[in-house]
């Protein structure tokens, strides 16, 4: 049930075209009928100018800038710590040295056929595949594109039962003054090269396997295929970025020898390993109507409750077709982009943007394609000592506001980079993979050396003043600004909220890896002491929780960042138990900038829909859900940055959201149905993951649950919030297992990999 994206007539633009992909490799099918267009990247693919940018030594800067700040000269301090530490791009007049990701070219081709009738294309999620079918003077034909996993190409089929087919097929690139374009061309093979301008070089490999017919060399960039009964299209990728030459990538990969049934059923197996991990349903009708109809039915108010169903199935489906054997993470357009000069370059932007992508990715039971994001990470941590050294004279590492491909760690956003916040919220990461899996070798050789890496940042960064508080001296609330802090778009600070939620996200996290490993109980003792005396977060006259280390005037107050809420969510710093008053100031906050216009952008619109989730406000976060869907999709539900902008995260994040209104799991503690929107009153969830190495099954009917079943990966006590309801839990073997209310929350023991049934006893 809503796993099929369905349209009547082909996509009137690359925004609107279905996405396919391998996580090397990605194509956006358009289904054109006289042409089809496919439009090809590879995750690598820029333009490769600026791979070896490094930073000179600003560090002398750090003690003017903090004078300036604790006279409160905001906008002198701002102007010069952006001088100091704001890099090329942004707002200075001045290039960005970042390298934009860059599309590899259009694979094309156009059919010999009549008049086309009974037009249908179909992304179907659960099968990983793009289909286009019509009749052609009657005659059935039939194209699919899929991007084979296992043998890491793009595969074209088409195929018109017994007629036979001819057509032509050839690859192309936007013409681009940077990059120079030549072709090969063979028996069945078309190579283009392209190489830019002291830049990278890349190439696309196309050969084509037909049943019966012939197929004919035309002109540099064309075949011919004439009188066949089915062609197979294997379509690959390759670049210089380790070394080679890009046709040697493409030959690493040899050309299957297996038909297409073969290489198509193979390719749904290996993606049901992961997309199939996680199954919702929701009962009610799925409307029979192409997709882009049901989004301008919903536009005008149609209560299809299913249709964020498959938007959450999509979100999980871009975040397999993005990763999979992907060595990058997915970037602000997953691995989809038509455009030679992208928006923010098609980058990596850390200021929520990157982390949106990866939010779902956990708890949604996706967590083997978070390995991109880590090894990317590791790969920064070299750029980021060097950084830290040479721009504020501390040890540890320090991570700009955004990068690219190459991960390296200069600042390049003047009006924005001057932020210490990046690697902290990036580590965030590695410990939801611990927490959510307790891999423990994980968490000893990766997750707990590089948060390790941060504090060390913090412990020589931060600045004890004579109250004995420690302040974060520059600081920022990405991306927003306050009356007197000056003209850029961002105010440099004293300690913003964010700033301070995050060092309390890592410094808690890092004691407890630490006491877990049971090493370096010096740091711990030094970290709660750091922890022990970071400023508090304040309230402010209208009960809201502040975003600055003051009571500031916004420029901005309906804007799009909600920085200052990371620690309601993604974070937990800010939770209705342990600190009920700053969780009530949150919320305050959040509908105050929701009321002034917040959330215009699709990724804003998300981050408000997950925040509302966490405040158990399941209608409220509905309504941004259903916004998301309304106002920032294309037909293909891509989500838009206004204008009209692809931006992948917003996809994510909306996924997020839908994770976050079905099972809350705080300090590992389980909340089932936390924030169930009332559209949703009777449904069932399979595979979703908790904090604490839990799988979690949940059935509900009228807004209520009535069975869920958990399953951890060690012995351990599983709670369970709200011991309101009377509780029957029962194990494996149908035993009843005893349990204890306490702070009303159920708690009882569990043997590692034995299920637990938990049902509700009516009356």
């Amino acid at each position: 049930m809503n796993h099929k994206m369905w349209y009547t007539s082909p996509a009137t633009d690359w925004n609107n075209g279905l996405p396919i992909g391998t996580g090397r490799l990605a194509g956006m099918v358009l289904g054109g009928i006289e042409e089809e267009r496919i439009a090809l990247n590879h995750e690598w693919l820029n333009v490769g100018q600026n791979r070896d940018r490094r930073n000179e030594d600003r560090s002398e800067y750090l003690t003017k800038v903090r004078k300036l700040l604790m006279e409160e000269r905001y906008e002198e301090a701002t102007l010069l710590a952006n001088e100091a530490w704001g890099g090329n791009g942004g707002v200075s007049d001045r290039p960005t040295k970042e390298d934009a990701y860059q599309p590899a070219g259009d694979f094309r081709f156009s059919l010999d056929q009549g008049e086309v009738s009974n037009y249908k294309r179909e992304l179907n999620l659960e099968h990983a595949r793009v289909k286009v079918t019509y009749e052609s003077e009657g005659k059935p034909i039939s194209r699919t594109v899929i991007g084979h996993l296992i043998e890491d190409c793009i595969i074209v089929r088409i195929y018109a039962r017994e007629e036979l087919i001819s057509g032509n097929f050839w690859l192309t690139r936007e013409e681009d003054p940077r990059c120079d374009i030549s072709y090969d061309i063979g028996n069945a093979t078309i190579i283009m090269h392209g190489a830019f301008h002291r830049g990278m070089k890349f190439c696309v490999k196309t050969d084509l396997k037909i049943r019966g017919g012939k197929i004919t060399p035309v002109g540099e960039n064309m075949l011919r295929v004439e009188d066949s009964r089915e062609i197979l299209v294997f379509i690959n990728i390759g670049t210089d970025v380790k070394g080679e030459l890009p046709l040697e990538e493409c030959r690493r990969y040899t050309l299957p020898v297996k038909p297409w049934e073969r290489l198509y059923r193979e390719n749904i197996v290996e993606h049901e390993k992961n997309y199939g991990r996680l199954h919702m349903n929701v009962y009610e009708e799925e409307p029979d109507l192409p997709t882009n109809e049901r989004i301008i039915a919903y536009r005008e108010g149609s209560n299809d409750v299913t249709l964020p169903l498959l938007y959450f199935n999509f979100g999980r489906y871009l975040l397999c077709a993005s990763s999979a054997n992907g060595e990058l993470p997915a970037n602000l357009q997953g691995k989809w982009n038509e455009e030679l000069v992208p928006a923010w370059d098609c980058d990596y932007h850390y200021d929520v943007n990157l982390q949106m992508n990866y939010w779902p990715a956990e708890n949604g039971h996706l967590q083997d394609y978070t390995e991109s994001l880590f090894v990317y990470l590791e790969k920064m941590v070299p750029y980021g000592r060097d950084a830290a050294k040479k721009l504020f004279g501390c040890n540890g590492i320090w991570l700009p506001l955004s990068s690219d491909a190459w991960g390296c760690a200069t600042p390049e956003t003047y009006g924005w980079s001057v932020w210490v916040g990046v690697a902290a919220w990036m580590a965030q990461h590695m410990w939801w993979h611990y927490e959510y899996g307790q891999d423990l070798e994980f968490l000893e050789e990766r997750a707990y050396p590089y948060m390790k890496e941060v504090a060390a940042f913090y412990e020589d960064f931060l600045v004890k003043d004579a109250n004995g508080t420690y302040q974060v001296l520059p600081s920022q609330s990405p991306e927003n600004r306050f009356v007197g802090g000056g003209d850029l778009p961002v105010t440099i600070c004293v300690s913003s909220t964010i700033d301070i939620q995050l060092i309390m996200d890592l410094l808690s996290h890092s004691i407890t890896a630490a006491n877990k490993l049971k090493i370096d109980q010096d740091k711990v003792e030094h970290w709660q002491e750091i922890l022990d005396n970071l400023p508090p977060m304040q309230i402010g006259s209208k009960g809201q929780l502040l975003e600055w280390n003051k009571e500031f005037e916004e420029v901005e107050p309906y804007h799009r960042h909600v920085s200052h809420l990371f620690g309601v969510y993604p974070g937990e710093q800010i939770d209705p138990e342990r600190t009920p008053e700053l969780f009530d100031a949150a919320r305050v906050s959040l509908d105050m900038r929701v009321a002034a216009g917040g959330g215009y952008t699709g990724w804003s619109r998300a981050w408000v829909a997950c925040l509302y989730a966490r405040f158990g406000e399941g209608d409220l976060a509905w309504e941004h859900i259903r916004a998301l869907i309304g106002d920032y999709a294309t037909e293909s539900l891509l989500d838009l940055h206004p204008p009209r902008i692809f931006q992948i995260d917003g996809n994510f994040g909306g996924t997020a959201a839908i994770l976050e209104m079905l099972l809350q799991s705080y300090y590992e503690e389980l909340h089932f149905l936390p924030a169930l929107p009332s559209g949703w009153k009777n449904g069932k969830v399979i595979g979703m993951r908790a904090r604490g190495g839990f799988t979690v099954d949940m059935e509900w009917a009228e807004g209520k649950l009535t069975k869920a079943r958990i399953i951890s990966v060690r012995d351990r006590n599983c709670i369970i919030k709200d011991g309101k309801d009377k509780y029957c839990i029962r194990d494996s073997w149908g035993n009843q297992v005893d349990y204890q209310i306490e702070n009303n929350k159920i708690v009882f023991h569990m043997i590692k990999d034995r299920m637990y049934f938990v049902t509700i006893e009516t009356e």
